[in-house]
């Protein structure tokens, strides 16, 4: 792991310990990223508590309980899925706090309104509600897989900061 993923899931392991809370993640285009850096972290088991690796829809229904309606009307790839990947992870899980990635990091799978690289994301903290965000990362796969791990740790320091 680099040294820029190692700090970010650093800070993330100390403003957890710090408010005694734990972390559970859902990720589908990361693929259990997001997990493998907070676990290269020693004493992680302190502060992440579980992940899921939602890739397929049928996964994210079945594990998470995003709902069917959500995914036709919005797509697997959005916003709305994200909050609900959040919410689910956090209902299967002993954790506070949740984080979820979900996107298209190519090279094929985009088109026009949802083009190679587009990733949602979506934070779920104590007493504050969901929020969520659509970025376009771009680069091959594995550069927009990257960026978008270390855009949700960051998001997460962001709003663990703000809880401070």
């Amino acid at each position: 792991m680099d040294r820029d993923l190692a700090q970010l899931s650093r800070r993330v392991g100390q403003r957890l310990a710090s408010a005694g809370w734990k972390l559970v993640t859902a990720e589908s285009c990361t693929g259990g990223w997001v997990a493998q850096v907070v676990t290269a972290t020693a004493g992680s088991s302190q502060w992440y508590e579980r992940g899921f690796i939602t890739y397929s829809n049928e996964a994210k229904r079945e594990l998470l309980g995003v709902r069917p309606e959500t995914i036709q009307a919005y797509g697997a790839v959005s916003e709305a899925t994200a909050r609900e990947m959040a919410d689910g992870a956090l209902r299967s899980s002993r954790a506070q706090v949740a984080l979820a990635i979900t996107g298209i990091a190519g090279p094929a799978g985009g088109s026009a309104g949802k083009p190679v690289g587009t990733v949602c994301f979506s934070w779920l903290l104590p007493d504050s509600g969901l929020a969520s965000s659509t970025e376009r990362f771009e680069g091959d796969r594995a550069t927009v897989r990257r960026s978008a791990v270390v855009f949700a740790l960051e998001g997460l320091i962001a709003r663990l900061a703000d809880k401070s």
